[in-house]
């Protein structure tokens, strides 16, 4: 079975959840069964069952390199945290480590000391398959089977009855043009949704995370590769999505983080500033080489 690299991976290196990612398997049961243990060893059937989920996320003095690049550190006494229901927005320059930060949420990796916590609890502690239940992922190369429309949505939630499954489409936008096609929801997207346009793709995506209902969602760059228009399309149905929930957003694209609660810049492996209140470039704690990332960021929030 050939499983493509998650795009939130630096290039290079095999994902660690490729369990998650098997888009040219048409048999999606089967390809779930075969990743039971991830490529670093660390099983999805073990640990502690984590059942009610509040959505704070906290990543606590967190020192990071990815494996196959040891001296390259990614994070150096790195710390986050994100309350619960409450949207943050990662922001740097390519290569400061916003993707990497929701490698770790998911446990791709493990950092190579510090902790990360939701409710509190380290997650290292807990069942692999039972955090992923609880966190939806939305990419800019989303992962869609080599099946139907209405199965890569229905992946989301197994068991979800037809009206869940539209309902869901509905909330993505992506009902209107899912009804428009010969074959609707019974539509072949192709092997990665080829058949599909990348608004089509990233709004299946998002049914497939509105119908799971998770209580943490993360965004890596969900909308840049898309036009204009299809991003407007598709932010809409983002911002729908992020009602209420913990959310985790990476973008370059400014349109993308108008409406988080808190901003955080990334820079020299650590954040660098954070606000969700007016920041002013005085601020002594902003590096200077920061300060035009801080003023974009204050010009699209309406803040000077």
């Amino acid at each position: 079975m050939s499983c493509n690299r998650l795009a939130c991976l630096p290039p290079g290196t095999e994902t660690q959840a490729s369990h998650l990612n098997c888009s040219n398997k048409t048999n999606i049961n089967e390809c779930k069964q075969n990743h039971k243990i991830n490529q670093s060893g660390i099983t999805s059937d073990v640990g502690e069952e984590l059942k009610t989920v509040e959505g704070t996320i906290e990543l606590k003095r967190i020192q990071f390199s990815y494996p196959s690049r040891p001296d390259v550190i990614i994070f150096k006494d790195f710390s986050l945290g994100v309350p619960s229901g409450k949207s943050i927005a990662l922001v740097g320059q390519s290569g400061s480590g916003k993707s990497s930060v929701i490698s770790l949420i998911l446990r791709f990796y493990d950092p190579t000391s510090g902790r990360v916590l939701i409710n509190g609890k380290d997650i290292k502690r807990l069942n692999l398959k039972s955090l992923r239940e609880h966190i939806g992922l939305v990419q800019q190369e989303p992962t869609l089977f080599a099946t139907s429309i209405y199965e890569n949505i229905l992946y989301g939630k197994e068991g979800a009855s037809d009206s869940e499954v539209i309902e869901a489409a509905k909330l993505a936008n992506a009902h209107s043009s899912i009804s428009g096609l010969p074959e609707g929801y019974s539509t072949k997207v192709g092997e990665r949704g080829v058949q599909q346009s990348g608004g089509q793709r990233q709004r299946v995506a998002i049914g497939r995370a509105v119908l799971k209902n998770p209580e943490m969602l993360l965004l890596d760059e969900a909308t840049s590769a898309l036009d204009v228009e299809s991003e407007r399309v598709v932010q809409q149905a983002l911002d729908r999505l992020m009602q209420n929930r913990t959310t985790v957003m990476v973008a370059h694209r400014l349109s993308t983080i108008r409406n988080a609660d808190q901003i955080s810049v990334l820079h020299d492996e650590k954040i660098t500033v954070t606000f969700s209140s007016p920041p002013t470039s005085e601020n002594p704690a902003i590096d200077n080489s920061c300060r035009i990332l801080v003023m974009v960021v204050m010009e699209i929030k309406g803040l000077q």
